[in-house]
């Protein structure tokens, strides 16, 4: 194993942690990165890459979550590699509503889980997509929510970053609960300590994400199965409306609006869906709907919102998904894993991965970005940031935006009167915001930072950016308008100074 200059490795705790869990018919024997083929990059997150797999032997694919040593060791993410290797054992017997670890294993330079290919993509995906999702759709996936989390009680295990980003559709669409690092083991003293170790390094920061963050973890008080209903709430408010029940500016603003409670319904809320929510979205975790129920969750289970299921055959899902936009046939054929590519995995092929995965064209199945905890899009160490200009230079969008790294890009469409041109949005540090035009590659601008520029999402598609001379119209044709309003707020912290939390 490579030593880390100024990092001491905890070597048998790495080997240990890679030790295979017990033998399956898909892990018989050791593997290694030679028995499969990796096709594409279909996840990043803030210290890992997963790819799309294929074992040489069985032909069949997995998602395998690959970690660089340096840049896990660096960024000191030990504990949450330990942690979501621990609860995917854990939950190794349970058949139904999470990712399976198939096996585990090492090289000198990275760790690679080999896990569950959820060919259908995440729930966000489908959320986005307007007229998609309908309350059919939200009884039946609500209804799944909560038996993965009836489930996970069972086993004393809190999540801790539900969202739909983090709930994936098997190829059956049924859901796959994911990302198990940010987790806590109730019945875990070894994690019992960690987590009050983490309390004391967290005084600024939470685990979970902006919209979903539970005002418990926000005061940095002690977190329990409550704060996973907390988070069932804004996603089943989230796929009634499709919008978030929280949502502002900036995550500090986020922060605030969750610890005074202030959200509205839109008109037409279903009603039972409405008092649902209002029963999950309580500031006091033992005053949740569930929260103190001695047969979990059995008052859920009972409320008016799920009187029509047959909670011990919920039968299938809803027939009308498979056939929708983005579904497994367009998944399938955009994630074809080519004929010609040869088993295993270097620094060589990762990086041409990874190119690869850069230059995709938009209108491709999206790469899944994660945003792990309070991963922030500046958070970058210096060699990182060396790596990807590397990379981004065989980019054709890296002569337009001046040497600097592009840390988010996209499709906008640019709307100035009663016309709206179609434009590539380039974040970058600097800070920039540049606007190329994608048909004759030509810079047509740069939208203006100072300590004044804010932005202000309207929806999932449209947000604004203001500045002291003007305002910008954009819409993001796929619907990540929020994630352009947190990662340009993110630029703009960094650069200019912003209220934190007390």
């Amino acid at each position: 194993m490579d030593a880390v200059p100024g990092v001491h490795l905890r070597v048998g705790q790495l080997h240990s942690m890679m030790t295979p869990p017990p033998p399956s018919d898909e892990a018989t024997r050791k593997r290694s990165a030679s028995d499969f083929v990796f096709g594409k990059v279909i996840g990043e997150g803030s210290f890992s890459t997963v790819y799309l797999a294929k074992d040489i032997h069985t032909n069949k694919e997995f998602a395998i979550k690959v970690l660089e040593k340096r840049h896990m060791i660096r960024e000191k993410k030990m504990e949450y590699v330990l942690r979501e290797k621990k609860v995917l054992q854990i939950l190794s017997g349970c058949p139904n509503y999470f990712v399976k670890l198939y096996c585990t294993f090492q090289d000198t330079e990275r760790l690679y889980f080999v896990l569950t290919y959820a060919k259908n993509g995440e729930l966000l995906s489908f959320l986005n997509k307007k007229g998609l999702w309908n309350i059919e759709c939200t009884k039946y996936y609500a209804t799944e929510l909560v038996l993965a989390l009836e489930e996970l009680k069972f086993k004393e295990i809190v999540h801790r970053d539900l969202k739909p980003e983090n709930i994936l559709f098997d190829e059956n669409w049924h859901i796959l609960l994911i990302d198990f690092g940010s987790a806590k083991i109730v019945s875990s003293n070894e994690d019992k300590i960690e987590n009050e170790d983490e309390t004391k390094k967290r005084k600024n920061s939470f685990v979970g994400t902006a919209q979903y963050v539970s005002p418990e973890l926000l005061k940095n008080t002690e977190t329990g199965y409550a704060s996973d209903l907390w988070a069932l709430g804004c996603i089943i408010y989230q796929m009634v409306s499709g919008l978030h029940p929280f949502h502002a500016g900036s995550e500090y603003l986020i922060f605030q609006k969750i610890l005074k409670l202030e959200y509205e319904f839109p008109e037409n809320f279903d009603k039972t869906a409405k008092d649902l929510v209002e029963k999950l979205l309580v500031l006091n975790p033992d005053k949740r709907l569930g929260a103190t129920d001695i047969k979990p969750y059995s008052s859920i289970r009972q409320h008016e919102f799920f009187s029509d299921i047959d909670w011990d055959n919920i039968g299938p899902p809803p027939k009308f998904i498979p056939s929708s936009p983005g579904s497994s046939n367009t998944l399938d054929k955009d994630n074809k894993i080519p004929d010609h590519l040869e088993p295993g995995l270097n620094a060589e092929k990762a990086s041409r991965l990874q190119l690869d995965m850069l230059c995709r064209p938009t209108n491709n199945t999206p790469t899944r970005k994660k945003s792990e905890g309070s991963r922030n899009v500046t958070s970058l160490e210096s060699s990182e940031i060396e790596r990807r200009l590397e990379l981004q230079k065989l980019d054709k969008w890296h002569n337009l935006v001046e040497g600097n790294l592009i840390l988010k890009q996209g499709l906008v469409d640019k709307r100035k009167g009663l016309f709206a041109r179609r434009r590539m949005l380039l974040l970058t540090f600097g800070p920039n915001l540049y606007y190329v035009d994608p048909a004759t590659m030509v810079l047509k601008g740069k939208i203006p930072w100072s300590a004044e520029l804010r932005t202000e999402p309207k929806n999932f598609k449209i947000f604004f950016v203001h500045t002291p001379n003007r305002t910008y119209y954009l819409e993001d044709p796929e619907g990540y308008a929020l994630e352009w309003c947190k990662a340009i707020d993110e630029v703009h912290a960094y650069y200019y100074s912003r209220p934190v939390l007390p």
